[in-house]
């Protein structure tokens, strides 16, 4: 189904937390239609993010709490398909009769066999900056069979690793963000295009003319020249042929067209972040968020340089070293990229002065909130305060995926 100038593009969400990509989506244009969504955090009784998923969006949620694999025949007819998935082992296996089989309880398999089912026109995924050089053993070779898999499905392909902060947010946190795009639509011609009058290589296209290029600006000038690579991918067969003998080095923005893999570190042309005192608040602050006296000393070690010496579980001994992490968080930056661990006793936690009374003390679940753009109080639906901060790391910055919505409406 092509989607015309004013229709509703029917959005299906997987991994969909506590919904980032709609909460995005929905505040680019009502055109975006969430018509299916899935959460299921394995082994967790409360799903707290489920629950707050549905509370928020309400009998619109559209949302189903089950194991993705188990409910893929459940997925309607979409157009964009958007989540964000974990970092896996993404190789296959030859099958014998059976075929190419992955790993059981890889999310990207059921994420591919949405995909051949469906064949949605747009496919918009995330993930961490390492899927890039994953494993470490055989460099690549996880975003290689990811590549390969939506080529098979006739799919071209854009990725950028995105610092939020290089464009205006107040986070710096980088994720590899996966744009693809079927050979019947506008996108394609368009990329196919630009290749056929570029001949040389993908410059035109990653700097220009493509999606992120667009979305998130970059200078015309690589940040290093040597890291400009060509991928012949036609070479490879199939995703078995890429698991057994693909490896390469990709850069933080690249494309796949018509089996050649253009890629090159680029960089970035945004804007100024904004800084972490803008989103902190400036009153009366419950004493459990303050940093005790007695546990100061904790803090500034955790916060701090340091070398331990330590020894494997094979009896190997080694050197454990760290470098500084600044105490307190200054507020005229933007933040560090929070992690699910964020609110608690942990070196990678924000410690702030507060600017009422000039003591440290954690940030609030609502200043972590803030961080990745969603509403004040969006996880505040019951939930503990420690999930409230767990889900807040795990979470997108969700003003990135409102300008990736604005380029959407662009190329349709």
């Amino acid at each position: 189904m092509k989607v015309s100038a004013n229709s509703d593009i029917r959005v299906v969400e997987l991994f969909a937390g506590v919904g980032g990509f709609r909460v995005g989506l929905e505040r680019c244009s009502e055109r975006f239609k969430t018509i299916w969504a899935n959460q299921w955090e394995p082994g967790q009784a409360g799903q707290w993010a489920y629950k707050c998923y549905s509370k928020n969006f309400g009998e619109d949620s559209h949302c189903v709490n089950a194991d993705i694999a188990t409910v893929i025949d459940q997925v309607p007819p979409h157009d964009l398909l958007v989540g964000g998935f974990p970092c896996q082992d993404y190789s296959v296996a030859s099958t014998g009769a059976k075929g190419i089989e992955g790993k059981k309880g890889v999310l990207w398999w059921s994420i591919y066999k949405i995909i051949q089912k469906n064949h949605p026109n747009y496919v918009l995924l995330e993930n961490v900056d390492r899927l890039l050089k994953s494993p470490a053993s055989q460099r690549g070779r996880d975003f290689g069979i990811i590549l390969k898999c939506l080529q098979e499905e006739g799919y071209g392909v854009e990725w950028r690793v995105i610092n939020a902060a290089d464009y205006g947010c107040v986070q710096r946190r980088r994720r590899t963000f996966i744009f693809a795009f079927k050979n019947t639509t506008k996108q394609y011609e368009r990329m196919t295009s630009c290749f056929s009058e570029n001949t040389k290589d993908g410059r035109v296209w990653l700097m220009q003319e493509g999606f992120f290029a667009h979305a998130f600006p970059v200078h015309s000038e690589v940040a290093d020249s040597k890291k400009v690579a060509t991928i012949d991918f036609n070479e490879y067969t199939d995703t078995v042929d890429v698991t057994n003998r693909f490896r390469a080095a990709f850069y933080n923005s690249g494309v796949l067209c018509n089996g050649k893999i253009f890629s090159l570190e680029a960089v970035p042309n945004g804007k100024e972040p904004m800084l972490l005192g803008e989103i902190v608040v400036n009153g009366d602050i419950d004493k459990s968020f303050f940093i005790e006296d007695e546990d100061l000393e904790k803090w500034k070690y955790m916060k701090g340089a340091k070398t331990i010496e330590r020894t494997s579980k094979t009896g190997f001994s080694y050197t454990f070293s760290e470098g500084p992490i600044a105490f307190p968080d200054p507020l005229d930056r933007p933040g560090r990229t929070m992690l699910t661990s964020e609110g608690t006793k942990n070196r990678s936690s924000h410690a702030i002065t507060d600017p009422k009374t000039g003591k440290l003390r954690i940030l609030l679940p609502e200043e972590c909130e803030r961080m990745n753009g969603f509403p004040t109080g969006w996880t505040d639906t019951g939930m503990p305060k420690r999930q409230r901060y767990f889900i807040m790391g795990n979470a997108l910055v969700v003003p990135l995926i409102t300008q990736m919505g604005k380029q959407l409406l662009d190329i349709l």
